[in-house]
């Protein structure tokens, strides 16, 4: 069952390339007792995601912080390498958080997955974003289809 408004995330594990090299970041970790905007795109270095969706984030991180936003997290079905070259490659620098969701776990558990096998892409997740406090959904906003609207960044403030 797709994941809503007032449903708990699901305790999954996320990796993440620190300084340190690969980390694992807890669904526990990144969510308890914080206010998170998560936002999930079909795959790094696609053009809506870099052109558009992470860029939005980006230039809105200061007022999304404002907010009360303990953090901002782009979610991929990429590994945790790639999603590091991508985060380097569009300075997001301290902005936003790149976690890898490198074998789909989380994007299956919320049901929010994305088959785009026919664009030679296999299982991806549906590009999205989310409000997340203290481990519970508070918004969530999902495209219909290609193209960026619903889960922009000037639509997650206005819902923040």
């Amino acid at each position: 069952m797709t994941i809503k408004v007032g449903d708990k995330v699901p305790s999954i594990t996320f990796k993440h390339l620190g300084s340190d090299g690969m980390e694992d970041i807890s669904t526990k970790d990144l969510f308890e007792g914080k206010k998170v905007v998560l936002f999930a795109v079909p795959g790094a270095f696609t053009p809506t995601c870099s052109a558009k969706h992470v860029p939005g984030f980006l230039e809105h991180a200061a007022e999304i912080k404002s907010k009360g936003v303990d953090k901002i997290v782009c979610l991929s079905v990429n590994d945790a390498f790639v999603m590091d070259a991508w985060g380097k490659d569009r300075g997001t620098g301290n902005n936003i958080l790149m976690l890898a969701d490198g074998n789909g776990d989380f994007t299956r558990a919320i049901d929010l997955g994305l088959d785009g096998s026919g664009f030679g892409l296999g299982a991806r997740s549906q590009r999205y974003a989310m409000i997340v406090e203290n481990g519970t959904v508070t918004a969530l906003e999902v495209e219909d289809g290609p193209g960026l609207s619903v889960s922009s960044a000037e639509n997650i403030v206005s819902k923040l």
